[in-house]
């Protein structure tokens, strides 16, 4: 059974406040999350004075304002990040944060996270991907709008500049906020996986849980579920999110059905063993069996407890001639 990880995802749901992200911190601790992510930029290195927000963010924060504006109200800086690596380390909660941003590469960088995540948006940025790469890290790449053609020349230009295969976990994502059910497509991991023999997760932005659970049994090695405080705080994500009775249903949810998953052999397991003599059968007297008597189909039935001759072995004990005398039910022995 492996370990599926889990990643808690805060991204921007401090709502740029320090105190925010610390609570959030607490919760993905308190409900056993491996990971809890943020998402580090210089908003100006990465996003235009003239990009628009996506329509789901225009939907969910009902202000007339470009992403950029948007994206410098919800930024912490680079001295609150190492404030809450600090403090992730303190409550015991691996650290991460997806950089946006060249820089934001180099700094993240240098707070030693477990894993580089790359977003999707990113997923068709050449030097980006270029640098992430260089570091030899272990990668987690997103996938949200795109197909299989751009997802293997995001891969050729990783593994190009020193990324390993090995080292990288492909995601299925849809960044649609949150992404209707129809739209999931869950069964895209298997896709990817088989064709580009990498192993592969789910970055959840469906509402609920249920999405994560199915992702799971389908085989996921990680979940990326985003969390909050409030689902009606203000913001971009909230809507999406999950809050912290969800998060530890979904984390319940999944290592039960990462147990369950077991490893594929079919094989009569350790807790059941002991039901093989009570609830299969064995061949017995249907009648009163004299010595001397051959076994027929009329002298002979199959039933409960398990411990005797199989019922399988029918037609070797048919003809063959009691040695004794058997009582109706008596368990046949030759």
């Amino acid at each position: 059974m492996d370990h599926v990880i889990i990643i808690a995802e805060a991204g921007s749901n401090h709502n740029g406040k320090l105190k925010l992200a610390y609570k959030l911190v607490d919760v993905a601790k308190r409900c056993g999350a491996d990971f809890i992510k943020f998402q580090t930029s210089i908003p100006a290195l990465h996003i235009s004075k003239i990009a628009k927000k996506a329509h789901y963010q225009i939907k969910n924060t009902k202000k007339n304002e470009t992403q950029l504006e948007m994206a410098k109200k919800i930024s912490l800086s680079y001295i609150q990040f190492r404030k809450i690596k600090k403090y992730c380390q303190i409550k015991k909660i691996e650290f991460l944060s997806t950089p946006f941003d060249l820089k934001s590469i180099d700094f993240l960088n240098s707070l030693n996270m477990k894993y580089f995540k790359i977003p999707s948006g990113e997923i068709t940025n050449l030097p980006y991907l270029t640098k992430v790469a260089k570091l030899k890290k272990k990668l987690i790449l997103s996938t949200g709008m795109s197909n299989m053609k751009e997802i293997g020349e995001a891969l050729k230009i990783l593994i190009s500049n020193g990324a390993s295969k090995k080292n990288i976990i492909v995601l299925q994502c849809n960044t649609e906020y949150p992404t209707p059910f129809r739209d999931a497509n869950l069964k895209a991991m298997l896709s990817i996986r088989k064709k580009y023999n990498v192993r592969v997760g789910y970055s959840d932005h469906t509402k609920g849980i249920e999405a994560s659970l199915g992702a799971t049994a389908l085989g996921a090695c990680l979940i990326e579920k985003h969390i909050t405080l409030n689902t009606k705080l203000p913001g971009p994500d909230h809507k999406a999110s999950i809050v912290e009775k969800e998060l530890k249903q979904m984390i319940e949810g999944i290592r039960k059905i990462s147990e369950s998953l077991g490893d594929g052999v079919k094989k009569a397991s350790p807790s059941e063993i002991k039901n093989i003599n009570i609830a299969r059968n064995s061949i017995v007297a249907a009648k009163n069996i004299y010595k001397g008597e051959k076994f027929t189909s009329n002298n002979l039935t199959m039933k409960r407890p398990g411990n005797g001759i199989s019922p399988m072995k029918l037609p070797m004990v048919i003809g063959k001639v009691a040695k004794k005398n058997f009582l109706k039910d008596e368990l046949i022995k030759l």
